[in-house]
């Protein structure tokens, strides 16, 4: 085929969830991907395509015009539809996007902006659907047996303009989208995008939509997702069917935010996922003071839209004002924006921010129950010493409690105090409470599991850790606490499976990849496992003590007790220089069955206050030790749940 440029039609395929599938069955994904190559390449010979060449789980074909492509893509989808509905599992669903464009022809393979946006537009059809940009569109419009809906110009990555792209609609795809949606009563809150004058107002725009997310989650009767999942969508063009099945959720919120100077203007439309239709929406052009009044009014308009009957009390707590200076609380929504960095300087910022705001609101119980959160993750991840973190975070928790003993996220900053300090029954019956007070906060069902766990409990465990992934299904925090839960209470194959998703959207995760070795390496796949955790330990730069206890663990656990040794004596001098680390030392020494050495570190430990003494009736490393008398009055001493009842 002779090189050269030419015009053409160009199309991508692309498997809807193949990677996940071969992740945790790669049989079942060959078997599939075998299927659909059978399947289609008839298909695509009928109506004169050529398959430039299959990348992964995907096609890229050319067709000599637009027609010939769009009626290959409506056969492809007819016959996927028909298998699904004859064969059992697991179903075969495509995405397809169609662009009409100039590309350079070189030997088999096609070049070119045009192949470029085919394969962008793609991701946006549904599964089971098709998409066109708006070139394709123009030369087979009326020519086609089924509407064209148009989806907007979408801003493409790599592509300098905005694309209008539309949707091919077959009558299979919307009885399959709607069947396939959550409840009306399961809600996503999507970022509000920042339309202000000034970018540095972006705070703003964060900020409310986890406070809208927190409002709203008073709302009886809805089930709201959280803030980390929902943010992953900021700056995405997504189709709202889709964002619904990612989410599992069938009622969508958007807007957006314009600040200028003391005024702010918000504009909200509520939609159901399942057929784009609007439910509500409305503009709200007021003062900043307004900013809790609107807030409540959102709240109140998505119960009157979802019918959902509000009482007097409902109305009462969802009107509830954190603070009356607005000052105070923009300070407040900058210290959470800081926060959010996860790092030692943005948490070191975010508590000046919101020691700012107490000190203009000294009632402002939110804000210091966020002081208590962010002293909490710098003692946890030890960018604090453990016990200086801990004591901050204790008097900014009794602090947010004092001034409101209705406030939730109060309650869960004090049960990761008590947490810290062993005592797992206080903890518990703070987590409790806030699930009281708000059963929508995934971070209070992670708490719940992880106590739960700790004290031996892990079917209930369990139950906990899957109502927190229902509310953050594609947060990486969720996903690794969840996953831990798993490996530990004696699942490593569900483990594996969720450590995997949470790799994927943070691949450098030192915690995941570490426990998914972990995972391995409780199967008995010690190779990989040792693989997985030493890549973990170069994540953390050697730094991280549990990581260097988890390799001596793999060593000695595939008879490699010399190089668990030689581990053991490098954590050793880490300790010496740092002071942090007893517990990993204690448990590195148990793996290899040095009991003796394992009691003196166990005892440094706890004189070091470690927070990580509560891991200790899970950890694997002390497995060889639950035996002992000594392990057990150890446990006695801490108070620890899996000695003493957490009820």
């Amino acid at each position: 085929m002779a090189d050269g440029r030419r015009l053409v039609a160009i199309v991508f395929t692309d498997i809807v969830g193949y990677t996940q599938l071969s992740q945790t069955d790669e049989p079942a994904a060959l078997r599939l991907l075998q299927e659909h190559d059978r399947l289609l390449r008839p298909i695509l010979d009928i109506h004169g395509g050529r398959r430039v060449k299959s990348m992964g789980d995907g096609m890229l074909i050319e067709f000599p015009n637009a027609l010939a492509a769009v009626e290959c893509g409506v056969d492809f989808q007819r016959h996927v539809h028909e298998r699904n509905a004859r064969a059992g599992s697991p179903p075969l669903r495509l995405r397809i996007g169609i662009h009409v464009g100039d590309v350079q022809r070189r030997g088999s393979d096609i070049l070119g902006d045009a192949v470029n946006i085919a394969s962008r537009i793609e991701p946006l059809a549904d599964p089971g659907g098709i998409c066109l940009t708006e070139q394709a569109v123009d030369l087979v419009r009326h020519r086609v047996a089924y509407p064209l809906e148009g989806l907007g110009a979408k801003n493409l990555k790599g592509v300098r303009e905005a694309v209008g792209v539309y949707r091919l609609v077959l009558p299979w795809t919307n009885a399959e989208v709607a069947g396939s949606l959550a409840p009306a009563h399961r809600l996503a809150i999507l970022p509000l995008s920042n339309i202000s004058p000034d970018p540095k107002d972006e705070f703003i725009a964060d900020g409310l939509t986890e406070e809208l997310i927190s409002t709203i989650s008073r709302v009886p009767e809805l089930s709201v997702i959280s803030r980390t999942s929902v943010m992953q969508y900021k700056n995405q063009a997504k189709r709202m069917s889709e964002i619904g099945r990612e989410l599992n959720v069938r009622t969508v919120l958007e807007g957006s935010v314009r600040k200028s100077g003391s005024r702010v203007r918000i504009a909200v439309q509520l939609i159901d996922a399942g057929d784009d239709k609007h439910l509500w929406a409305e503009n709200y052009d007021r003062s900043l003071e307004d900013i809790f009044t609107i807030q409540s009014e959102i709240a109140q308009e998505i119960a009157n839209a979802l019918q959902i009957r509000l009482l007097e009390e409902d109305r009462a707590r969802i009107g509830k004002v954190p603070t009356a200076d607005t000052e105070a609380y923009l300070l407040y929504l900058k210290g959470r924006y800081q926060s959010e960095l996860v790092t030692k300087e943005g948490s070191m910022t975010a508590i000046g921010y919101f020691e700012e705001a107490v000190q203009r609101d000294p009632k402002f119980a939110l804000a210091f129950a966020a002081i208590a959160a962010a002293y909490h993750r710098l003692g946890f991840l030890e960018m604090l010493p453990s016990a200086e973190a801990s004591a901050k975070a204790d008097v900014a928790a009794s602090r947010a409690l004092a001034l409101d003993p209705g406030l939730a996220e109060g309650h869960i900053a004090l049960a990761w105090v008590l947490f810290h300090g062993l005592d797992f029954r206080g903890a518990m019956r703070e987590v409790r409470r806030a699930l009281e007070l708000n059963p929508n906060l995934s971070g209070a069902h992670v708490a719940a599991g992880q106590t739960l766990q700790y004290a031996g409990r892990f079917e209930e465990a369990f139950a906990e850790m899957e109502k927190a992934l229902e509310l953050d299904p594609l947060s990486a925090p969720t996903l690794r606490e969840v996953a831990a839960c798993y490996l530990y209470g004696g699942r490593p194959e569900r483990a594996a499976e969720l450590f995997r998703s949470a790799i994927e959207k943070e691949p450098e995760n030192p915690f995941a990849v570490g426990q998914l070795g972990l995972c391995h390496v409780r199967q008995g796949r010690y190779d990989e496992g040792i693989t997985e955790i030493r890549k973990a330990v170069e994540l953390s730069s050697g730094t991280d003590p549990s990581k260097r206890m988890d390799l001596a663990y793999a060593f000695a656990r595939a008879g490699r007790v010399d190089d668990a040794r030689r581990v053991i004596a490098g954590m050793v001098e880490e300790h010496d220089r740092h002071g942090t680390g007893a517990r990993a030392v204690a448990a590195a020494f148990a793996s290899v069955g040095d009991a003796e050495s394992a009691f003196v570190w166990l005892e440094r430990a706890y004189q070091e206050e470690s927070g990580y003494l509560g891991r200790i009736s899970v950890d694997f490393g002390f497995e060889g030790l639950r035996s002992d008398p000594r392990f057990q009055d150890f446990l006695e001493r801490l108070g620890h749940p899996s000695k003493a009842a957490i009820d």
